[in-house]
């Protein structure tokens, strides 16, 4: 004979099966305002961002320190100071995506930011060439990432109709990262507090961002739509709880029967064999490294290789300089004006707008000659670029599925670090040998083809529920 306290016990954990089905999830956290733990969730990505974007940053400032007196550092070591970081990006991001999808999304955030702080903090504290490469890939395995898993949570828990805005603010915030660092180490080059370099206080300020971002994530939920997805229904409904109870709201209890039908064992296993084990996901999978694949090639391309056209075209080095530093403005500013507007438009329309915009400002920005002009077709195109990957974030996630969506995400992200590595051996012989107009019509081809990928893709799902 079953007792009460059990049967009651048994009634209560049927309940929060039901209500942690990938269903009762989706439509739970998606009829939800936007709350105190939401705002939580995205302060504290938009920490972590602002530090990984911070520590990518700091490779263009190590390469101009590095290669000054005293330094001198020889340009086949710097090279290989500067491939670091993406090397270790694109061997990171897939490992930190399978641990995503198979450890869940917080643990996995955690781990890239404790690998991201003790990677800055080591080579802060390095002595030599050899160990400063050495953390340096140690930190890019960590940052590459990063990004691709903080878009893949904020997209999980945050509801659908604020889905896009949620995922471009943090983007925004997050950009000013790279300035940031950049104006720390200049406004502690005077001098050395504590006898330390500026770039090692740099790093070390970025360790400690990172662990305390780390830290912080403990305070956040698991993403209920995951937990959901993987067969964990209890655990699903508690985590949903957690943000019903920020929005002043209670869930209703389904009262199920006494004997429950056991929990379902999730939506699809994850991991990388997963994402070729369907053809569907396959296609997607394809889509979103293509388009990630191709896409440094324009848009890290021009902000690392337009100083130097500047210089081709007859302008000073220190003009190159203060054009680099104004084209820094757009991206951060272009990002939060769009989030006002981007859960009203659809991705695919965005993304192809945006790639035909890029290429008539390439266009027009080997065909200027004057200063001013330059800045502003500068700032224009930089910003484009950077709307460019805030908005392929949003497409991405909503498109790919939630088991394999950390697995998928940063498998693209790897795609996209390997031709951030390439895009300057590839185009900097062309602009020495052939000007800036064979650059750029090199960058054309490459937004061309992105356009028609884009073309040939699904439509985004703005205000629509994830997949």
């Amino acid at each position: 004979m079953i007792d009460a306290r059990t049967q009651a016990a048994r009634s209560s954990e049927a309940a929060a099966q039901a209500d942690g089905s990938v269903e009762a999830v989706t439509r739970r956290l998606d009829s939800l305002p936007i709350t105190r733990l939401h705002a939580a969730a995205l302060a504290i990505c938009t920490l972590g961002l602002f530090t990984d974007i911070a520590e990518v940053a700091l490779s263009n400032a190590l390469a101009a320190l590095f290669l000054a007196p005293p330094h001198n550092m020889p340009r086949g070591s710097l090279s290989l100071l500067l491939a670091s970081v993406f090397a270790g990006g694109a061997v990171g991001a897939p490992v930190f995506g399978m641990l995503g999808d198979r450890l869940g999304r917080r643990r996995a955030l955690q781990a890239s930011l404790a690998l991201m702080a003790a990677g800055s903090l080591a080579a802060a504290a390095s002595q030599g060439l050899t160990a400063l490469t050495v953390a340096r890939t140690v930190s890019g395995f960590a940052i590459g990432g990063f990004p691709p898993l903080v878009a893949t949570y904020l997209a999980e828990v945050t509801p659908a109709r604020r889905r896009g805005a949620t995922l471009l603010i943090c983007a925004g915030i997050g950009l000013l990262g790279g300035l940031a660092a950049i104006v720390l180490i200049q406004a502690l080059a005077p001098g050395a507090p504590l006898g330390i370099e500026p770039w090692r206080w740099a790093l070390i300020l970025g360790g400690a961002l990172a662990a305390l971002g780390g830290i912080l994530f403990a305070r956040l939920p698991e993403s209920p739509r995951w937990l959901a997805s993987v067969g964990r229904p209890v655990e699903a409904d508690g985590a949903c709880r957690l943000f019903e109870r920020a929005a002043g709201r209670m869930p209703v209890v389904v009262h199920a029967g006494p004997d429950p039908a056991p929990a379902a064992t999730g939506a699809g296993s994850a991991g990388f064999r997963a994402l070729f084990a369907e053809t569907r996901q396959l296609r997607r999978t394809a889509l979103f490294v293509g388009l990630y694949t191709l896409a440094p090639l324009a848009t890290i391309a021009f902000p690392l290789l337009s100083a130097v056209v500047m210089v081709e075209k007859g302008f000073k080095v220190d003009q190159s300089l203060v054009f680099a530093a104004l084209s820094m403005i757009g991206p951060p500013l272009g990002t939060l004006l769009t989030a006002l507007v981007i859960d009203r438009l659809e991705r695919r329309a965005c993304l192809t707008a945006l790639a035909a915009a890029m290429a008539a400002l390439g266009t027009a920005f080997a065909a200027s000659g004057t200063f001013l002009t330059l800045v502003a077709v500068g700032i224009a195109f930089n910003t484009a670029a950077a709307t460019y990957g805030s908005i392929l974030a949003v497409y991405a996630t909503e498109l790919l599925p939630t088991p394999l969506r950390a697995s998928a995400m940063t498998c693209a992200w790897a795609g996209g670090r390997v031709a951030a590595a390439l895009a300057p051996i590839i185009l900097l012989p062309i602009l020495s040998a052939y000007g800036p107009h064979a650059m750029f019509a090199v960058i054309t081809s490459v937004l061309a083809a992105s356009a028609a990928l884009l073309l040939a893709g699904p439509r985004g799902l703005s205000g629509q529920a994830v997949a």
